[in-house]
């Protein structure tokens, strides 16, 4: 069941624990019972005036093995092609451990350093799966060997505007600190776009929730990043009151989906914007979000591509000199010969709702043009997600999670044509297609161990993987150890 470097993995593991054990104690009992976090378990402890830092540290350690039950595929990599998810029973894995350091050198200025060491096998090297990805840390790029890296390293400066206290508590990336409800935040350095934009539903930790990359955001939301799903930028939010709005421009990959980072911000970019605004129905919270995107990047349409293809045969995927992901199909047209600056936009509505006492429904949907290649993030078009969360304190397990989601990807008939005729983009393209929306089914628990651990189990059910009738259904069944201090 463990791949190679589990001696490496494991003594992460262990260093983890027995911190979050020392931790844990001398932490108290949780005093909110909807948190299902043992991090904000010790803001009551005394020793570290948690309400107004001057700085913190946290970390987690999070282990994710997966398998991949055998599926019906018409074909598998047809004429050459080469990203077809293998039909056959495969195991994945992620392991990470992250330290995130926290710091507030002057007034209303915060500073963020957020080192991580990962390792991994995703299932088929990460291709066949459009928005479907079964696990949400899988990089694009990534070895099983561990690898240490920066995911954050950010200055944000708060400006006071009025308004009532707003009191943030100490956790992960926020010293605790009290801000106006009133006020202006900029932010810049390196970071995931995803800290500031369509935050992850009832601000549960992605490593608490769902286990699909299709339920982190959007799965149309090609934002800006590297291979890591990391940006260097800038953002700006305006907080007033129960509204806000946010405006982030951020830098992306010099070649798609790829880690070497183009820093010509005039020139090459995503641009975001979000307009938020927090409600009650009754007095249940609620949240509704507006989020539009536009990227200008080194990218190719899929028209184009087909039409130099039908012009002259020779410009195929197997005669590229240039990137593209190493397909050897003579007969496909391939994005390397069309690759130029090109935009592409998509706008998305997100809501999240509490129903009852720490239970809650969440959707999302967006629209993106569908005219050129994934970049960044998914190969989706266009998706929607449905979803249902649920905080343990109704079963008296205050730190337990458990949810189910659907969500639903479709791509554009440019898109549908483009790998009908054999060509592949960052992670879709079996040779042949029949295209329908990719589905999945995902349903999880996570059991809290000793408060400081937790274990979760997952079953996915993936339609259509890759957008195609023609293989699947694909049924993956995961689990979890999850650990924080």
């Amino acid at each position: 069941m463990f791949h190679r470097n589990w001696p490496v993995m494991a003594a992460l593991v262990l260093l983890c624990s027995s911190l979050a054990a020392i931790a844990q104690e001398s932490a108290p009992a949780p005093v909110d019972e909807d948190q299902p976090s043992f991090m904000k378990l010790l803001a009551s402890h005394g020793k570290h005036d948690l309400a107004d830092e001057r700085w913190n540290a946290y970390g987690q350690f999070t282990y994710i093995y997966g398998w991949k039950q055998a599926f019906s595929a018409a074909y598998t990599n047809a004429d050459g092609s080469i990203n077809s998810l293998l039909p056959t029973p495969e195991q994945s894995f992620t392991g990470s451990a992250t330290l995130h350091l926290g710091a507030k050198p002057w007034k209303g200025g915060e500073v963020y350093f957020v080192p991580e060491l990962i390792s991994e096998r995703p299932l088929s090297n990460l291709k066949g799966l459009g928005g479907a990805v079964q696990n949400f840390e899988l990089q694009k790029g990534g070895a099983e060997t561990p690898t240490l890296y920066v995911s954050r390293i950010y200055l944000r400066q708060t400006l006071e505007l009025g308004g009532d206290e707003v009191k943030e508590d100490s956790g992960p990336s926020q010293v605790g600190t009290t801000y106006r409800s009133r006020r202006v935040n900029l932010t810049v350095g390196n970071f995931s776009i995803l800290d500031f934009f369509d935050k992850n539903a009832f601000d549960i930790d992605p490593r608490q929730g769902l286990f699909s990359l299709a339920f982190l955001t959007y799965s149309a939301y090609d934002f800006a990043s590297n291979a890591r799903g990391y940006s260097w930028g800038g953002v700006s939010e305006l907080f007033w009151d129960r509204w806000s709005a946010r405006y982030g421009r951020i830098t992306p990959p010099k070649q798609p989906n790829q880690l070497p980072t183009d820093f010509r911000l005039a020139k090459y970019y995503g641009d975001q914007i979000e307009v938020e605004h927090d409600h009650q129905l009754g007095h249940r919270e609620g949240v509704l979000r507006v989020l539009g995107y536009r990227n200008r990047e080194d990218i190719g349409r899929f028209s184009d591509a087909i039409r130099v293809f039908k012009a002259n045969p020779l410009e195929n995927a197997a005669n590229c000199t240039t990137f593209n992901y190493g397909s050897t199909n003579a007969n496909a047209p391939d994005l390397c010969w069309v690759r130029k600056p090109n935009t592409k936009t998509g706008i998305g509505i997100f809501g999240e709702q509490y129903i009852t006492h720490g239970i809650g429904v969440f959707s999302r949907g967006m629209y993106s043009d569908g005219k050129t290649e994934v970049d960044a993030y998914t190969s989706t078009d266009r998706s929607a997600s449905f979803g249902v969360l649920a905080k343990g304190a109704r079963w008296s397990r205050p730190l337990d999670v458990g949810g189910v989601g659907y969500n639903l990807g479709w791509i554009s008939n440019p898109h549908a044509q483009y790998l009908g005729l054999g060509g592949i983009d960052g992670f879709v393209g079996d040779g042949h297609i029949r295209a329908r929306s990719e589905q999945v089914l995902d349903a999880f628990y996570s059991l809290n161990l000793h408060k400081a651990y937790w274990l979760a189990g997952d079953y996915q059910r993936i339609r259509n993987p890759g957008f195609n009738a023609d293989r699947g259904p694909v049924d993956v069944i995961s689990v979890k150890l999850h650990g924080e201090f």
